[in-house]
């Protein structure tokens, strides 16, 4: 698969994850945040809730299973980590979720999934 048709089809999943998080209550302050030490696809609060999202797109359903690992977790929490005080205000909580998305199925919403 090309560079291009890889990045067409994350924008495609994080569209798809950012309208299922607004249909879940979630406003979307930021997309795609590359700082030094990593990237965040989505930025959403709820409430007094701040979410640093990773979405992964697969073909097959069963690999979704695969999609994370600790070491793309890492890198996502260290941009969060630098991202936050742009995002978060005192009092808020701050987390990192992922979203995993496949073709005929509905998205996956992993909550808190990394903690230092």
């Amino acid at each position: 698969m090309s560079r291009a048709v890889a990045e067409a089809r994350g924008r495609r999943a994080e569209n798809r994850a950012a309208w299922w998080l607004r249909l879940h209550g979630w406003r979307i302050l930021a997309r795609r945040l590359r700082v030094r030490v990593g990237e965040v696809d989505l930025v959403a609060r709820r409430g007094r809730t701040v979410a640093f999202v990773e979405v992964k797109w697969r073909d097959r359903a069963a690999d979704l299973d695969f999609a994370i690992d600790a070491w793309r977790l890492r890198r996502v929490a260290a941009a969060a980590e630098m991202l936050a005080p742009r995002f978060a205000r005192p009092g808020d909580e701050t987390r990192i979720d992922v979203m995993l998305l496949a073709p005929g199925r509905l998205p996956r919403h992993l909550v808190h999934v990394w903690q230092p």
